[in-house]
Formats: structure tokens, sequence, C-alpha cells
């Protein structure tokens, strides 16, 4: 059984600052994960805008202009920062916010630092331009870039006393990052193709006649673009079925969160599947109204008790 802890520890004023800082970072730039995590308590939140703040920082990194040999040792130098969280190394009065945020995180739940260096790898394969030639290749970079986050995420979420299966906890929420990142890659196909990305696997674009890429509003001469699409769209669906077994293991707010999270990437996924080529004519988002509406739902528990509906119908 996975859980947090129960008390937090004091914080002091430059925590708290820290702390704002990531919240703020959050806020800002985290379109779909804010509405999630503003629906847990405090210091949840707090924990998981330290790790937002900690994963864009490292995520800018890959992204940006710079030269990758620049890239890559900035991202040595995070490294170096989360061996120092790990290390119990970090002052409360250390210059770098996130520094101190995660650090106190780190002490107030039980998160699997070692996630965040996977992070970091998987960000190191963009770097160095990697791709990928099946679905286990690509398996491989998402679990480093999004498997992580769940697992990350499930040491501040925790799990209820008594959950059945709760040992599988930690797979369920690896399995969602996949379904979770999937749906990016659907969304940004035409994005990461114009930065010279490619992200589905080579295997699947010659099946589907896509091998030419995605440079403009159009597939490719003679493809079945939207044949690749809803075969990736039914991956990911299956990826969402499984990775959903974990909400009836959370607490209310912490399965509303994730239930938020996970539901407007659904919400994205069927605007995709209904429309594929949207996703060459720019990029796919939902109105801040419906994102609110997933939310409330998710706070509801409407999505956790059909999980628990389905596995005991299944069991039966």
């Amino acid at each position: 059984m996975i859980r947090t802890v129960e008390s937090e520890p004091h914080a002091s004023a430059p925590v708290l600052a820290a702390y704002s800082y990531c919240e703020t970072v959050t806020g800002q730039q985290a379109r779909n994960f804010a509405y999630g995590i503003r629906l847990l308590p405090t210091p949840k939140r707090r924990a998981m805008s330290a790790l937002y703040a900690f994963s864009r920082r490292v995520d800018d990194i890959g992204d940006g202009a710079l030269a990758s040999e620049v890239k890559t040792a900035r991202l040595k130098d995070t490294r170096a920062m989360l061996a120092r969280v790990r290390d119990g190394a970090v002052a409360e009065d250390d210059t770098d916010p996130v520094a101190v945020a995660l650090a106190h995180a780190a002490e107030t739940f039980p998160i699997p630092l070692g996630g965040l260096d996977e992070l970091i790898d998987g960000v190191l394969m963009d770097v160095s331009g990697e791709t990928y030639e099946t679905w286990d290749d690509l398996k491989v970079y998402c679990r480093c870039v999004a498997g992580a986050i769940g697992r990350l995420s499930l040491g501040v979420f925790g799990t209820e006393p008594g959950a059945r299966g709760a040992e599988r906890a930690p797979e369920y929420a690896d399995t969602l990052g996949l379904a979770l990142q999937l749906t990016n890659i659907l969304r940004d196909v035409r994005e990461d193709a114009e930065g010279g990305r490619t992200y589905l696997p080579a295997d699947d674009l010659a099946k589907f006649g896509c091998s030419a890429g995605f440079k403009g509003p159009k597939p490719p001469e003679g493809s079945d673009f939207a044949g690749l699409v809803h075969f990736e769209v039914r991956r990911a669906r299956a990826l969402f079925a499984e990775g959903y077994r974990l909400l009836p293991m959370l607490d209310r707010r912490s399965g509303a969160c994730v239930a938020a999270m996970a539901g407007i990437y659904r919400r994205l996924l069927d605007r995709i599947e209904r429309d594929p080529e949207a996703v060459l004519r720019g990029r796919v988002s939902l109105p801040g109204r419906e994102k609110a509406y997933v939310a409330v739902r998710g706070l509801s528990g409407l999505d956790a008790r059909h999980v628990t509906r389905r596995t005991v119908r299944r069991r039966a």
C-alpha cells in the first residue's frame, strides 16, 4: 500500500515563497494540468506544483532553440540540482525556488524522485533526435516523460487504506501517463514535424502511407491519415481504460484531480477522432468552460464509480 504522510512539516516563509513561485509557473503554463490540481488540498497542490515547475524547466530546456551541447549541459546541471534535493542538501534560503519547493515536497510525501531522472533521460532522447521504429520503442520514451510523472504524482496522492489491488497502482499511474502522452503526440503532430521531430512509430507511419511526414495542413498525398489517427486513438483509449483502474484506489480529491486531467485529454482524443485532419491545421484544444465541467465531473466521483462498477462486473 502506498500512503502519503498525514501531517505536513512546518513550512517556513522561504518555503512558502518557493511554493508560491511554483504555483505561479503552474497557473501560467499548465493549460490542462492546473485544472486538476486545483481540486487537491493545499499540501498536495503545492507538492504537485513543485513537480510541475521542475518538469517545466526540463521540458523548456529540451524545447528551446539552444545548441544540443548547451541543452545537454543544462540538463546535466538540472540533474545535479535533483541530486542535491535527493541528498537533503538544499537549504531553505537556496536561491532556486524550484529546488526549495521540491525538497520540501519530497520531505512531506514519499515521492520517487528517480522519476525525475527518467524525465531528464526522456528529454535527452529529444535532444539527440531519437526516432522510434515501433510502439514498443516509443513506449520507452513515453514512460520516461509521462509514465514517470504518473508515478511521481502517485507518491503525492497515495492510495486509500485497504484499497483492493493497490500494489498495482504505480503500474496504472504509469499507463495513464502513456495515454496522456500519446494524446499529446497526436495533438502536436504538425507542430513537432515543423520542429524536426517525429514521435509516431515508423512502422505505423509506413502502414498508413504517412512516412513522408506532416509539414503542412494536408496529409501526405495518397496516405490514409484518418486511418493512422484512428489506429492511434484506439491505442490511446485502451491505455486510458487500463489506467483508469487507478481511480478507485485514490481518496476523493486525488481521484478528482486525476479524473479531471485524464478527462480533459480523453475529450481532446474525441475531437481528434471526429476530425483527424484538425491536428494538421492547428492545435486542438478545449474551451475553459468544458475543462471546468470535466473538473466538476471528476470531483463528483462519477468516473471512479464507473470504473469500480465495471471492474466488479468483470470479476463477476
